[in-house]
This record gives C-alpha cells, sequence and structure tokens, in this order.
C-alpha cells in the first residue's frame, strides 16, 4: 500500500460522494484475510504510537479527526481499535450527543468549539458538528432554509481551524443496509450486547434511505481539500481500522516532525 492508494477513498473537492456507488465492502487495499489484517495492523498501531509521541513532544500542529456513521456503523470500535497504545495524555475523544438545554441556548458550534485540539493534541470527535445538518434534517428538527445554510458555516469553521495550524481528517464509515440489519440483530441476541441496543435504533433504521441522502449531500458539500472527508468501506472492521490507520500515518509523516532540542547542552551529564 502506497502513501497514495488511499486516496481512492478521498473525496475530491467539488465532486459528488455518491455514496450507492461505493462498496462498503469494498478491499481493494488489502490481499489478506482477517488473520492477515490483525497482523497488519499490529504493525500499524506500532507505527502511529511513535508518530503520536513525536506530535506530541513537538506541540507545533494539531490534529482533528471526525467519525461519523449510521448506527451500528462502528466509532467506538474504531477508536479503540485504531488508536490503541497511544498516549492518552496527547489523544482525546469529544462526543456530541442530544444537545442539553444550555447548549441548545446557543449556536450550535458552541459546543463544538472548546473540544478542538490544542498544540501537540489529537482529537476524535465522535459524531461532530455534522449532527447539526444531518439528523436536524432528517428528523426535521429546524427548517430546510436553516440547516443548508450550515454547510457554508461548516466550512468556514473547519477553513479557520485549518488557518490556524489544524490538520482535519473526515472519516464516513459506509456500511450496507444489511450489515448494519445483522449488526442490530446481533445485539439482540447476545446479551453482552444487550447494552448498546436501543429501541430508537430500529426507528432510526426505518430513515435508513433519508440518512444516507443526507450524508451524502453533507460530504459532497464540505469535502475540500484543506478538510477532506474520506468514505471508508466498514462491513470489514478490520479492513476499516487499516485504512484509517493508513491515513492517519500517511498525514503525520508528511509533517516532518521532529523532536524538539534539549534545552541545554546534555553531553556527559551523569546523574548522580
Amino acid at each position: 500500500m502506497s502513501t497514495t492508494d488511499t486516496d481512492v477513498y478521498r473525496v475530491q473537492e467539488g465532486t459528488a460522494a455518491d455514496l450507492a456507488q461505493r462498496d462498503p465492502a469494498d478491499g481493494r487495499l488489502f490481499a489478506g484475510d482477517k488473520e492477515a489484517g490483525s497482523q497488519a495492523m499490529k504493525a500499524l498501531n506500532e507505527r502511529l504510537e511513535e508518530l503520536q509521541d513525536l506530535f506530541y513532544a513537538n506541540r507545533s500542529h494539531r490534529l482533528l479527526v471526525v467519525l461519523q456513521a449510521t448506527d451500528t456503523g462502528g466509532k467506538d470500535g474504531t477508536i479503540s481499535a485504531v488508536f490503541e497504545g497511544v498516549n492518552p495524555l496527547g489523544v482525546k475523544v469529544a462526543s456530541f450527543k442530544q444537545p442539553t438545554p444550555l447548549e441548545l441556548d446557543h449556536d450550535y458550534l458552541w459546543r463544538v468549539h472548546p473540544h478542538v485540539p490544542g498544540n501537540g493534541e489529537i482529537t476524535i470527535f465522535n459524531r461532530s458538528h455534522y449532527e447539526d445538518v444531518l439528523v436536524v434534517r432528517v428528523r426535521e428538527l429546524t427548517s430546510e432554509e436553516r440547516w443548508r445554510r450550515r454547510f457554508d458555516h461548516i466550512r468556514n469553521f473547519e477553513q479557520m481551524l485549518v488557518d490556524e495550524g489544524t490538520t482535519i481528517l473526515k472519516f464516513f464509515l459506509h456500511i450496507s443496509k444489511e450489515e448494519q440489519r445483522q449488526r442490530l440483530q446481533d445485539r439482540i441476541d447476545d446479551a453482552s450486547k444487550h447494552w448498546k441496543f436501543s429501541m430508537g435504533d430500529l426507528d432510526e433504521r426505518k430513515r435508513w434511505d433519508l440518512y444516507q441522502a443526507a450524508y451524502e449531500e453533507a460530504i459532497t458539500l464540505t469535502s475540500t481539500t484543506t478538510a477532506p472527508w474520506y468514505v471508508i468501506p466498514a462491513n470489514r472492521k478490520w479492513y476499516r481500522n487499516i485504512v484509517i490507520a493508513r491515513v492517519l500515518i500517511e498525514t503525520l509523516e508528511k509533517l516532518n516532525l521532529k523532536y524538539p532540542p534539549p534545552e541545554a547542552d546534555l553531553t556527559g551529564l551523569v546523574v548522580e
């Protein structure tokens, strides 16, 4: 897998996301099976751990990772698998659920901005500001005129972050409707997964086509050169993890980071 292979999943600025033409079971970037993928992932985890340590020590860049998916898409599993072993001091996760009354009293980006990464930090958004052009659209929680204006807001917000030194990577975990059905059924059949299941999941599943349309338009209108979207085939979790890890590693390697010099000459220094 070369450093440019993952671009096949990147939505180029000005082109349609076209989710129906993107295979959720695509596996073109890794020829092996799940076992081989597990071994490959170990090496990727080690490399990501090295780069994250360097990133944290350097403290001259910021990285924002946005994860979006339909229900059962695998956001939690992605975070756990891809970022296994990284230093928790330099990696943070922010989750955005139903807004609180206080958050609803402010503009929709008010609750998001305090969680963007600082120097040396990698922040992962588990859901994000995109909920305000997705759920509110599908659930008709506000007018179309209002949520359509937000595409411009989001592009401008992300560009401001980029201009101020933040690298942004956005991943849509693309699963099929049948794969979602199987994952929901697994949560029902396996007692250890009951805590993951909500009856509301079945209600949301009825809106599958509406959510696909909302995601497709949001990705199309907000994937930019500086804040790109990647549509990741996510039917196979292990393959999903490999691709995302590769994108992260490629991005961090391109920064050409170095450890900062010591504050004094340490030649010959002996600690007694």
